[in-house]
């Protein structure tokens, strides 16, 4: 669901951007099926999940909010901190966050052909509507919560959380601040650990 923070964490080529991208709508193991760089994005963007939802800090997020939220409190905080990294971007990166965004919107187009059937249904939605700029504004928190809301087949709290946002967004910003850091290390070592040359 967060997008951004998987795409920031990635390495700065399209085989990581789109295997970044894909961590969401690939499924099983990899085998042979994707080019090793893309696989490697893949690999990449399932490590932050891991990392995130065993990290004490993104946990102290979700502890945070409403216990009502249930097992939706992990989505909520992915959703959160997308839009956290969004308005805050130039205090993460020397990029524009409006180039950045063109460059992965390059990527999507230039290898539209070997996309997963998920993301090249998102890819002309998130090109168009220019996703990853939008995330900066709040009121996109509130878009993203209902057309996610919307796509679960049973019934589910998210339109309400971002009542859970205004509630909780500076302890929040805090806590973003505090995680990314330690995102950026975790990725580091995990591609470190994967590459060819660390055998």
């Amino acid at each position: 669901m967060n997008y951004l923070v998987h795409l920031y964490l990635a390495e700065p080529s399209d085989e990581s951007l789109l295997g970044n991208l894909m961590g969401d709508f690939v499924k099983g193991p990899l085998d042979e099926r994707f080019p090793p760089d893309i696989a490697s994005g893949i690999s990449l963007h399932r490590h932050i999940d891991s990392f995130a939802h065993t990290d004490p800090v993104f946990r102290g997020s979700k502890d945070r909010l409403d216990r009502s939220f249930g097992y939706f409190r992990p989505i909520l905080v992915d959703i959160f901190y997308d839009h956290i990294l969004a308005r805050d971007w130039s205090h993460y990166s020397s990029m524009p966050l409006e180039a950045f965004a063109e460059g992965v919107y390059d990527a999507l187009e230039r290898h539209r052909d070997s996309l997963p059937q998920g993301l090249r249904d998102v890819a002309p939605r998130m090109i168009r509507h220019n996703w990853l700029v939008s995330y900066r504004n709040e009121e996109t928190i509130q878009r993203v919560l209902n057309r996610i809301s919307q796509r679960l087949s049973r019934s589910n709290p998210l339109p309400e959380g971002f009542g859970e946002w205004r509630q909780h967004r500076e302890g929040l910003t805090s806590d973003f601040a505090r995680f990314l850091p330690r995102a950026q290390h975790s990725a580091q070592r995990f591609l470190s650990r994967s590459s060819p040359s660390a055998g």
